[in-house]
């Protein structure tokens, strides 16, 4: 087994002069840092007194599961000669609310795949199963991960 370690700053950014001194006298913004990458503004979801301008966490989930998903695809695809000329997804989450917490109770991932050859396109449908149980996000989540994949082929 081998470990891998990551790290990031997060700061609040939502102090408006009186703290968390009620609900709704502070904001959610945050800005998350890390050497030698952009920094990313997050907020809460504007149902959460969030700024809807920035990201939220539920978003960033949904996007740590639709990108890792495509890189262990994408291996995938390689690993069983497959070429893919295009990917894209358009993930869809389910949060419950319970009380003031709560959880995500699933992910659909929707990706679009387009492949070079005709020949290829069930392989490229099939290799989606490997690619899940390849994602480092998605082995690390308490809720399924479905997946609803289309299969293209390039025009040419």
């Amino acid at each position: 087994m081998t470990d891998h370690h990551y790290a990031l700053d997060l700061a609040w950014q939502g102090n408006r002069g009186t703290g968390t001194s009620g609900y709704r006298d502070y904001d959610r913004d945050v800005r998350l840092t890390a050497a030698g990458k952009p920094d990313l503004l997050g907020s809460a979801d504007p149902t959460f007194r969030g700024d809807a301008s920035r990201w939220n966490p539920e978003e960033l989930l949904l996007a740590a599961l639709a990108q890792c998903h495509l890189l262990s695809y994408l291996h995938s695809a390689v690993s069983h000669g497959v070429v893919v000329v295009a990917y894209d997804d358009s993930p869809v989450g389910t949060m419950a609310q319970i009380g003031q917490g709560g959880r995500f109770t699933s992910v659909t991932l929707r990706p679009r795949v387009t492949v070079a050859d005709a020949g290829m396109v069930e392989t490229a449908r099939e290799i989606h199963a490997e690619a899940s149980r390849n994602c480092f996000i998605a082995a690390s989540v308490s809720f399924p991960v479905g997946h609803e994949p289309v299969i293209e082929v390039a025009a040419g």
